[in-house]
């Protein structure tokens, strides 16, 4: 029988950091591709798959990495802004109802890691009430939880977002073009690089109003096209 934890201890935020960031975390983003799928379906060529990462990782992802900075701040007491307001931000600068649909999808796994490792945190229980009030929370309202939980500092959860989303790209493309393994690893800290020169700007986000507006048009067509077909192996 295993003798449980005091209840003042906890994991260093940076070791949640490399938790969160692990692909087999059961988070359920295995069936997603981060929108390489679309991508490419949609006419994207596989050598032009490294810009199109440090496109995303200076635009979409960033969306994504300001509002779970936003959600962690609020959710950390600073601010009076509910996480309504924090979703509506978000899906206001997400114009695609199949990327919309994906990402709360998405947040409704991690959720599950959240009730589950910090089931009793403050913050997870206003994202759980969140999703039991308005239906799945986006997976970067989530985040933002679990980093208020874990005291995530704001630079790291920008940088675990753009990483994230840049791997699971890699991660999905060794499935849709054979190619060396290593190579998407250099295309994936060539996107985090990319993003780094907006991680302090990013990290200062504090209200919904801050998010970074960043779009990808033609990634937000390519995923509508790509919801409607049943000859996909990733959901998007």
């Amino acid at each position: 029988m295993t003798t449980p934890l005091p209840a003042t201890a906890r994991a260093d935020p940076s070791t949640v950091a490399l938790l969160l960031a692990d692909a087999r975390l059961p988070g359920g983003g295995h069936a997603h591709s981060a929108s390489l799928e679309p991508a490419l379906l949609g006419g994207l060529p596989a050598a032009d798959v490294p810009a199109w990462m440090a496109g995303r990782a200076t635009t979409v992802s960033l969306v994504e990495a300001g509002t779970a900075v936003v959600a962690a701040h609020l959710l950390s007491g600073h601010g009076a802004a509910p996480l309504a307001d924090v979703e509506r931000a978000w899906a206001a600068r997400t114009p695609s109802a199949a990327l919309r649909e994906a990402s709360r999808l998405l947040g409704r796994g991690y959720l599950r890691v959240a009730r589950t490792l910090w089931a009793d945190h403050p913050a997870v229980v206003a994202a759980v009430e969140q999703a039991s009030r308005h239906g799945s929370v986006p997976r970067a309202v989530v985040l933002g939880a679990v980093a208020a939980a874990a005291g995530l500092p704001p630079a790291d959860v920008v940088r675990l977002t753009v990483y994230d989303d840049a791997q699971t790209a890699a991660s999905a493309l060794l499935k849709l073009e054979p190619l060396d393994p290593l190579v998407p690893a250099r295309w994936v800290l060539d996107a985090c690089a990319a993003a780094e020169a907006h991680v302090a700007r990013v990290a200062a986000c504090t209200t919904p109003d801050d998010i970074p507006s960043s779009g990808a048009p033609l990634t937000e067509g390519w995923a509508e096209t790509h919801a409607l077909t049943n000859q996909r192996l990733f959901r998007a």
